[in-house]
C-alpha cells in the first residue's frame, strides 16, 4: 500500500464544503517575497501573477479582504525565535521597501492589511474578530510561502471554525517540493484545494 493509499485508508481528505459568506486573505505578498534575491524564487511570482484576478474577482464580488505582511520593529526590539531561525527576517519593517505589499495586489481603503512577526496571519492579531464581524463562513487563501505562512494561517483558520481553501495557483513557495507536499498535506487535513478556475466557478453559481 503507497503511502497516499494510507490517507484514504484513514479516512483523511473528506470534502469541505463551501459555504458563504466569503472572505479573502493574500499572505505576506510582499516585495521580498517577490524577489528570488531575498526571500522569493521557485513559483512565487506567477503566485503573485495569478493572485490579481482573484483579488479582482473578490472585489467585484463584495468580499471582506484583508491581506498580511511581516513587520519587526526598527531596532528589532520584537525579535523572537522565527526570527532567530531565520534572522534576515528582521530587514522586514514597517518602511522597509520589502515588507511592502506589491504594486500589483496593492490594499484598496476598506481591506484589513495585518501586520505579524510569526507565521501565521491569526496568532496574536485580531484577525480571526474581523473576518467573525463579517460573518464569513469560507476563508479563500493566497499568498507566499505555501510551506510556511500559508500553511500556519489555514491551520489557524481551520481552529478558528473557517472553512479554507487554498488557492493552488495562487499560492507559491522558494522550492516546488515542499509546496507540492504542503498543498497535499493541507488537502488531506485542513482545507479544500483547487484551482482559481475552479473556485470561480464554485463561487459564481
Amino acid at each position: 500500500m503507497s503511502g497516499v493509499d494510507v490517507y484514504a485508508r484513514q479516512g483523511f481528505g473528506g470534502a469541505l464544503r463551501l459555504a458563504p459568506p466569503y472572505g479573502l486573505l493574500l499572505i505576506d505578498f510582499v516585495n521580498g517575497f517577490a524577489d528570488p534575491e531575498a526571500f522569493g524564487g521557485g513559483n512565487i511570482g506567477p503566485a503573485i501573477a495569478r493572485s490579481v484576478d482573484l483579488l479582482a474577482f473578490a472585489r467585484q464580488a463584495g468580499w471582506p479582504v484583508a491581506h498580511s505582511r511581516i513587520v519587526f520593529a526598527d531596532d528589532g526590539a520584537n525579535a523572537n525565535i522565527f526570527a532567530e531561525k531565520v534572522p534576515s527576517l528582521l530587514a522586514l519593517t514597517e518602511d522597509s521597501r520589502g515588507s511592502q505589499i506589491v504594486d500589483a495586489l496593492t490594499p484598496a481603503p476598506g481591506e484589513y492589511v495585518v501586520r505579524k512577526t510569526v507565521p501565521s496571519a491569526f496568532f496574536g492579531t485580531d484577525l480571526a474578530a474581523w473576518y467573525m464581524a463579517r460573518q464569513i463562513r469560507t476563508l479563500v487563501v493566497a499568498g507566499c510561502v505555501t510551506s510556511g505562512c500559508v500553511r500556519a494561517s489555514v491551520v489557524d483558520a481551520m481552529c478558528h471554525g473557517l472553512r479554507p481553501v487554498v488557492v493552488e495557483d495562487c499560492v507559491g513557495d522558494r522550492a516546488i517540493a515542499p509546496h507540492e507536499a504542503n498543498l497535499f498535506d493541507m488537502r488531506q487535513k485542513n482545507a479544500e484545494v483547487m484551482s482559481l478556475d475552479d473556485l470561480l466557478q464554485v463561487t459564481a453559481s
